[in-house]
């Protein structure tokens, strides 16, 4: 029988196979172990970033390729450019995710850019100012974050056409609720409601003779409570106007806070007045309170009167009173919204004078001892105006307006502090000058 040999076929197979990986191996990128991969790689890259909406983004992926490349860029499905570089313009806010597409002859590959897009007046905090009673209307300045700087009339620079008439009224009042700001006016002005983030005007209760409005809390999307010179009224946030007053308060109102079931009042005649969100009737009265509201992260309400700290659970309505050491005044007067406001657990509040601001500012952590020194001293001549200090849960920072001690020319020498909310370090001081009268800072949901 004759045998067969099949040691060179073999040989010769062997051979072939290892030609063909070597021409195929110079086809192929290495990767950063040194081992042969794909003919065609994009390299890691930043693939998250943020804008504010007018900025733009230029997208310029890296790769590595074998033979040449065709681009496609596409943004929820649709293509939106095809070389290899692709700049973004974003004409709304809120989150995009932009696809880029690489492909040669024997591969594909792809990667995804998470573009998270801020409205125009959402990357910072809005300064409610009253104006120069009798000389101009109040206005609304904005302190961006990335540039640290105030920029001036936003309103009015944003709404070319509207106003915040008549020069007789002041614009005492802002907050956001719904993604809208809520801009209210004593003494016959508006109260105005404009998107929360391009600070385009939604709609406005007109001025008017008799209009002497305080303050505004929403209860849901369509109710929502506004504090005047006359009472508490309902009101609807629909047709933004006012319903019927609430029944058992009469005389003047200010601050407002909503706290679960519960809405919080300030009257100047009864005190703090607590209301139930579904009926609007009268829960429980504290007689006694000059300066509200701050909400802590445990819920908890504070307040404040004679000299006393005053915290309410605002589910069990059960009271805690703390000793502030000093007297509590009250801005009826020429009321502002109140010098209180709260960290994570921490309130803070400031020591004003009788008919001005003050230059100490109160932290309490919980321990009454934390109120035996003041927390702040505001440098030389400073003092509060306004509410004069707020908390920025964004930051944990405290945001504190003030101006020179004094009257006249001192009023137009503004000086914007923020702290270190832990420690009370002076992280900035911004000087501006203007006789704007800063009545409360106003942040983002």
């Amino acid at each position: 029988m004759k045998r067969i040999t099949y040691l060179p076929y073999f040989l010769y197979l062997l051979f072939f196979v290892c030609l063909t990986g070597c021409i195929d191996d110079d086809n192929l990128i290495e990767d950063a172990t040194g081992v042969p991969g794909k003919s065609l790689v994009i390299i890691e890259q930043k693939l998250q970033d943020t804008l504010t909406l007018g900025q733009t983004i230029t997208l310029q992926p890296q790769w590595q390729s074998v033979s040449p490349v065709s681009y496609r860029w596409t943004i929820a499905g649709e293509e939106v450019g095809k070389d290899s570089v692709f700049t973004f313009e974003p004409a709304d806010r809120g989150d995009y995710e932009i696809s880029f597409t690489l492909t040669n002859e024997e591969d594909e590959a792809a990667v995804v850019y998470n573009v998270h897009t801020l409205g125009g007046f959402e990357n910072g905090f809005f300064i409610i100012n009253e104006g120069w009673f009798g000389h101009g209307t109040g206005t609304v300045n904005f302190y961006r974050y990335d540039t640290r700087a105030i920029e001036d009339s936003i309103f009015i620079k944003t709404n070319p056409d509207k106003n915040l008439l008549p020069v007789s009224s002041t614009l005492q009042y802002g907050t956001v609720y719904d993604e809208k700001l809520f801009l209210v006016s004593k003494v016959g002005g508006p109260l105005v409601v404009a998107d929360a983030y391009s600070l385009k005007e939604k709609g406005r209760i007109p001025a008017q003779g008799g209009n002497d409005w305080r303050a505004v809390a929403g209860i849901d999307s369509s109710i929502g409570l506004l504090s005047a010179g006359d009472g508490l009224y309902r009101l609807n946030l629909d047709a933004l106007e006012t319903e019927s007053r609430i029944e058992g308060i009469s005389g003047q109102t200010g601050d407002l806070l909503k706290a679960g079931s519960r809405v919080f009042v300030l009257s100047q005649r009864e005190g703090a007045v607590i209301l139930n969100t579904s009926s609007l009737e009268i829960e429980k009265t504290v007689p006694g309170v000059q300066v509200g509201f701050a909400r802590t992260a445990d819920g908890k309400v504070w307040m404040a009167g004679g000299t006393s700290l005053i915290g309410i659970d605002p589910e069990t309505l059960e009271t805690e009173e703390v000793g502030l050491g000093f007297d509590v005044y009250g801005a009826w007067g020429a009321w502002h919204p109140g010098s209180i406001t709260a960290g994570d657990s921490e309130v803070y509040m400031t020591r004003n004078n009788m008919f001005s601001g003050g230059n100490e500012i109160y932290r309490y952590t919980g321990n009454e001892a934390s109120l035996t020194l003041p927390f702040i001293t505001l440098p030389g001549e400073r003092v509060t105006y306004g509410a004069g200090i707020a908390y920025d849960q964004h930051r944990g920072t405290l945001v504190v307006n003030t101006v020179n001690k004094g009257y006249g020319d001192n009023f137009s020498k503004n000086v914007l502090f923020i702290y270190d909310g832990q420690n009370g370090d002076i992280l900035e001081n911004k000087a501006y000058e203007g006789y704007y009268f800063p009545s409360v800072s106003v942040f983002h949901e």
